[in-house]
């Protein structure tokens, strides 16, 4: 039996402003976008080659905008991908250097938190 994690749910206080971030920004795939009434709006976004997808939305969750921290995107090249990413307009951190990986960070406009790994 495999249990495969496919989903994490981010809170955020403004759904358009998300949106515009991980799809215009950080280069996330627009899955779906569903009014399905009752106040929930469920909106589902897959980064670049992840088989695991994010979402947002309302009415989805009692967790506060902002408190998910520890995402993590894992990379071939950090340095190509911080390019990208700071070429796309995201703040994102000088690369650090660890024993178990080369790593940047960013975080969207309501203050998630992401680290991007290169694995050495």
């Amino acid at each position: 039996m495999d249990f495969r994690l496919e989903l994490v749910q981010v809170p955020v206080s403004d759904v358009d402003r998300a949106l515009d971030f991980y799809v215009n920004r950080a280069g996330f795939a627009l899955d779906h976008d569903h009014d399905v009434g009752g106040g929930v709006r469920f909106v589902q976004l897959t980064p670049p080659g992840s088989p695991a997808s994010i979402a947002i939305g309302e009415g989805l969750s009692g967790m506060r905008p902002g408190s998910v921290e520890g995402l993590q995107l894992v990379v071939t090249d950090i340095e190509a991908a911080r390019d990208e990413l700071a070429g796309r307009g995201v703040a994102v951190s000088e690369i650090a250097d660890f024993p178990w990986g080369r790593f940047v960070f960013f975080s969207d406009p309501d203050g998630n938190g992401w680290a991007v790994q290169q694995i050495v």
